[in-house]
């Protein structure tokens, strides 16, 4: 598989998303359990989306000096499309976290590391599923019109799911859990799980974590095909992929209480799926430009977000 990944590449990348996860973790545990305000979640998530800007451009000037402004140009904006398809899908994975987070009535300071822990794993996650998809495409090139009929098909599911909220109570591996898991009553601080009488039980924190965990992996069976619609190079694909998930924790909280505001912001994630699924059935056919790509799924999302705030949903 070809890649622009170097040495210096991988390097550079790994020892900034470790250095961001450290900072994150430690002034996280300087300020110790706590509810997240409004203005501390915009300001992390200006530091996110500017962490990731830094990096698209020190990229893009790195590529140009490297094989020349032309794929300077072109992997800039493969990493800036990536980025923005993976961070508008990953508003989707917030409302279900919402969703869990309301139905185990989860404390407002343990949701930090909850998420903390959520966005770690999906970066172990992410990077198994990447490399193993790269693997695939580069040895059976007709993969690209499964995972094309796939998002296709998963966006017009999406527009026909649109505006009805999933019951959990019907969720089989939540049943699975709450039926063989023994469980505690209430929470026990950042306990995942307690000894009483002689008897290891868990805490509902640990069945959050547990469905956080499941979420993000049937998210990122969604996600990661519709980005190699955009670049088949797994170093910009998951490069984009992780800047957008190390994002997750701050953008929870800055939405977690705008939720019903954007009611209309699936149709346009799922429209945004449809378009990258028949992206990839032309592949052959013909290939979408990377500049249009970015214009249309720019203008979709900011569109449906436009709309929802202009025309607030009915009580």
């Amino acid at each position: 598989m070809e890649t622009i990944g170097s040495p210096l590449l991988w390097t550079a990348f790994a020892v900034v998303v470790v250095l961001a996860l450290l900072v994150d973790l430690v002034l996280m545990r300087h300020g110790g359990p706590h509810k997240v305000t409004f203005k501390e979640a915009t300001w992390w998530s200006l530091g996110w989306v500017a962490l990731a800007m830094a990096f698209n451009l020190w990229l893009w000037w790195y590529a140009g000096q490297q094989f020349g402004p032309e794929a300077g140009n072109r992997i800039g904006m493969e990493f800036l499309t990536g980025y923005l398809v993976e961070k508008s899908l990953a508003v989707d994975n917030i409302f279900v976290f919402l969703m869990i987070f309301t139905y185990f009535a989860v404390p407002e300071e343990q949701k930090q590391r909850v998420l903390v822990i959520g966005i770690i794993a999906a970066i172990v996650l992410r990077a198994i599923l990447i490399f193993a998809g790269a693997l695939l495409l580069a040895k059976f090139h007709w993969i690209l019109y499964v995972f094309g009929a796939f998002l296709l098909l998963t966006g017009i599911k999406m527009i026909m799911a649109a505006g009805q909220a999933p019951d959990l109570e019907k969720n089989p591996l939540l049943r699975w859990l709450t039926g063989h898991v023994p469980m505690t009553r209430g929470y026990h601080g950042t306990d995942l799980s307690i000894l009483q009488d002689g008897k290891r039980l868990f805490t509902p924190l640990f069945i959050v974590i547990v469905m956080i965990g499941v979420t993000d992996v049937i998210f990122a069976v969604d996600s990661i095909p519709a980005i190699f619609a955009i670049t088949d190079d797994p170093f910009i694909v998951l490069t984009s992929n992780v800047f957008a998930v190390l994002g997750l924790r701050a953008m929870f909280f800055l939405l977690q209480g705008m939720a019903d505001r954007f009611h209309l912001l699936p149709y346009g994630l799922a429209l945004v799926l449809m378009f990258i699924g028949v992206k990839m059935l032309l592949i052959d056919v013909y290939k979408i430009p990377i500049t249009l790509s970015l214009a249309v799924v720019a203008a979709t999302i900011g569109t449906t977000i436009a709309l929802s705030l202009l025309r607030p949903q009915k009580a």
